[in-house]
């Protein structure tokens, strides 16, 4: 797949220019409806439909499937980590108004590492092809620890993330409206909410380590593998507001999820030596086991009603900052261009 430097700088522009966009659409801190988060939602995934039809056009039919087959990936793995968030803001009590802001820094820091991710993985696998089985028996062994462990969740109060967090940084015990530092009689502190936000980073980290492998798995080229990532990311904070109260119904999707690693892991591992399964027939595959697991699961869970992941039983571990204490901010970098203008 040739893709000349130009699309590569005019693809980046693009990202770029959607995540201004979006940033300014949300400048204000507000309560995200279902209906606004439908109808970002309905915009993220036309892009990248829409993208993904410029694939097919432009470099043809093979190089379009691979690319849908790796968006149909992203995007279901994402709503896994939808769950994720959903447990991560439920157990901190995070105010709803803030939490585009950090899902928006977060799939912004996503973008970046996984750009990474897919750098480096794509030098491994053109030098070193033995990679490929590595990376095949990683996706099955983890489609199969999904599958026995699916009704298992993620425990904030046991991350060792936020033990380690709270012991190297200094940080107040309440929320400051979309703050994450702020300074105290001097010195520089962190939220609850930065707190948050390294939590869902590190978080990001994880399903990266799967998902990565897993679109390498239905194609080997750089450029689909990261617009592929990247349209399905730009779209997960509009998700998670559409589907945050609605992840209860979604029960047999892990599993599903799961299928679909196995899948992808024994296709890859064929591809190595034995033979290719062509990409209309992994797609196929791939849709297939989706589909099934969200039909089973609307069916299953027909009748029940929208409602929040629950919150933890007690007093949330962090509450929100008074007027008082608001209105007592010091100035963040004020001390700092008072040095530099030689102030007392």
């Amino acid at each position: 797949m040739d893709v000349p430097l130009w699309v590569w700088a005019a693809v980046l522009g693009g990202i770029v220019a959607m995540l201004v966009v979006d940033l300014v659409a949300h400048r204000r801190a507000h309560v995200i409806g279902v209906r606004e988060a439908a109808a970002w939602s309905a915009v993220w995934v036309a892009i990248g439909v829409g993208f993904g039809v410029v694939v097919w056009w432009a470099w043809g039919a093979e190089y379009g499937q691979q690319y849908f087959a790796g968006y149909l990936i992203e995007k279901s793995l994402a709503v896994d980590n939808v769950f994720v968030w959903a447990v991560i803001f439920s157990f901190f009590a995070v105010p709803r108004e803030y939490q585009h802001r950090v899902l928006f820094l977060g799939v912004l820091g996503a973008l970046v590492l996984r750009g990474a991710f897919i750098a480096v993985g794509a030098v491994l696998i053109a030098n070193f092809s033995w990679v490929l089985y590595l990376f095949a028996a990683f996706l099955v062994v983890t489609g199969v620890r999904m599958a026995v462990q699916r009704d298992s969740h993620i425990d904030p109060e046991q991350s060792r993330t936020l033990r380690w967090f709270r012991r190297l940084v200094p940080m107040t015990d309440a929320y400051h409206g979309q703050r994450f530092l702020l300074r105290r009689r001097g010195v520089l502190v962190a939220t609850p909410l930065l707190a948050v936000l390294v939590l869902v980073e590190v978080t990001d980290v994880v399903f990266a380590v799967d998902s990565i492998p897993a679109i390498f798995a239905v194609t080997d080229e750089p450029f689909l593998v990261f617009t592929a990532n990247a349209f399905a990311l730009l779209g997960l904070r509009a998700m998670y507001f559409l589907l945050a109260d609605l992840v209860h119904r979604f029960r047999y999707l892990k599993l599903g999820l799961a299928l679909v690693l196995v899948w992808v892991g024994i296709k890859m591992a064929l591809k190595v030596d034995i033979t290719y399964i062509p990409t209309p027939v992994s797609l196929a595959v791939i849709t297939g086991i989706l589909t099934v697991a969200v039909a089973a699961s609307l069916w299953s869970t027909r009748g029940a009603p929208a409602h929040a992941v629950a919150a933890p039983t007690g007093a949330p571990p962090f509450r929100q900052a008074t007027p008082e204490e608001l209105a007592a901010l010091e100035p963040l970098w004020a001390p700092r261009r008072r040095a530099r203008q030689g102030s007392p």
